[in-house]
C-alpha cells in the first residue's frame, strides 16, 4: 500500500510541478498575442465608463479586415502613427449638443508598440468626428 501511495504522489507531483513552472498550456492566453502586424481590439460602450453594454470588433490591418470600415480605419491609424488621439478631427463635422455619453476603448499592438486607449465622449457624433472611422462600429 505504501508503494501505491508513493506512486500516486509521484504521479501527481510531476504535473503539479509543471503547472507551477508554467509549462502547462495557458487556457486564457492574452487575445491577439500571436496576431501578426498591427491590430486593435475596439469597443464602444454607452455611458461614460468602459463597462456595460458594449459593441466591439477586432481590427486587423495587415491586411485590413475584421471591421466594417477596416481599410479607412487602418489608413487613419497609419497616418496618426497608431495614436488614436492624433487622428485629425473630421473637417466640417457638426454635432448636436446632446449629452448621450459613449466610451471608446482600444487595446492592441501598433508598429510593435502597445496601444491602450480609453476616452469618454459626450455623444457618438463627437466620437466619430474625433476618431474617424476607427470606432465606426455596427450597431
Amino acid at each position: 500500500m505504501t508503494t501505491t501511495l508513493r506512486a500516486i504522489r509521484a504521479g501527481l507531483l510531476v504535473p503539479l510541478a509543471l503547472l507551477l513552472a508554467g509549462a502547462a498550456p495557458a487556457a486564457h492566453a492574452a487575445p491577439g498575442r500571436d496576431l501578426p502586424g498591427d491590430w486593435l481590439r475596439l469597443a464602444v460602450t454607452r455611458g461614460d465608463a468602459p463597462t456595460g453594454d458594449a459593441r466591439g470588433v477586432l481590427l486587423l490591418c495587415d491586411p485590413p479586415r475584421g471591421h466594417t470600415h477596416a481599410e479607412k480605419a487602418c489608413r487613419e491609424l497609419a497616418a496618426a502613427g497608431g495614436d488614436i488621439g492624433r487622428i485629425p478631427r473630421r473637417a466640417g463635422a457638426m454635432c448636436p449638443m446632446l449629452y448621450a455619453p459613449v466610451t471608446a476603448s482600444a487595446y492592441g499592438v501598433w508598429d510593435g508598440r502597445r496601444v491602450d486607449y480609453t476616452h469618454a465622449f459626450s455623444n457618438s457624433c463627437v466620437m466619430g468626428a474625433e476618431t474617424g472611422a476607427v470606432f465606426d462600429l455596427p450597431g
